[in-house]
């Protein structure tokens, strides 16, 4: 009776640390395929950036560069890159440009 009642709870554990958060990564991934829309900045599981340009129904068209569009699929889609404000990062690199101009004059 014992050794069942341990095969029980490995069994459940088992489940709690395995089964059921690759459950909750599965739910997640597909929420992110079915919220895709036309503009979000993504990352595909083979890390290639850029932003999704049309979305059809089991493919989407990924532009890469101005002109540039490649067609995925969508399951290849790894995660939505949030807007990083990468204006802010262009005035640091203006500042160490002025910085090192500067410097030089002495």
């Amino acid at each position: 009776m014992g050794s069942i009642l341990f095969l029980g709870v490995l069994l459940g554990l088992m489940y709690a640390v395995m089964i059921r958060p690759q459950q909750k990564r599965m739910r997640e991934h597909q929420s992110l395929i079915r919220s895709l829309e036309e503009g979000d900045v993504v990352v595909t599981a083979s890390g290639v950036h850029g932003a999704v340009a049309e979305v059809e129904e089991t493919f989407i068209w990924l532009e890469v560069a101005p002109e540039v569009e490649l067609k995925i699929d969508r399951a290849s889609i790894a995660r939505r890159l949030e807007d990083s404000g990468d204006d802010d990062d262009d005035d640091v690199d203006d500042e160490l440009v002025d910085a090192d101009t500067t410097d030089d004059d002495d």
